[in-house]
C-alpha cells in the first residue's frame, strides 16, 4: 500500500451561474457545496462528485440520447 493521498479535483470550469435551485450550470455542485469544497475531506468530495454526476444527468436529459 501506497501513503500517497489522491486528491479530488474541484470541476470548476469558471462558469459561476446558479440555475434556480441553487446549482451551479457550469459545475453542477450546491452553492453549499461550492462554499465547503475547500474544507471537504477527500471521501466528502468523492460524494459531492457523485452527486455532480447525478446532477449533470438531471440537467441535460436532451443531450445524453
Amino acid at each position: 500500500m501506497s501513503d500517497d493521498v489522491v486528491e479530488v479535483k474541484s470541476p470548476c470550469i469558471s462558469v459561476c451561474v446558479l440555475n434556480e435551485e441553487d446549482v451551479c450550470e457550469g459545475c453542477y455542485r450546491s452553492a453549499q457545496e461550492i462554499t465547503d469544497w475547500s474544507v471537504l475531506s477527500l471521501q466528502d468530495k468523492q460524494a459531492v462528485m457523485g452527486n455532480v454526476k447525478q446532477r449533470f444527468k438531471q440537467f441535460n436529459k436532451h443531450l445524453l440520447l
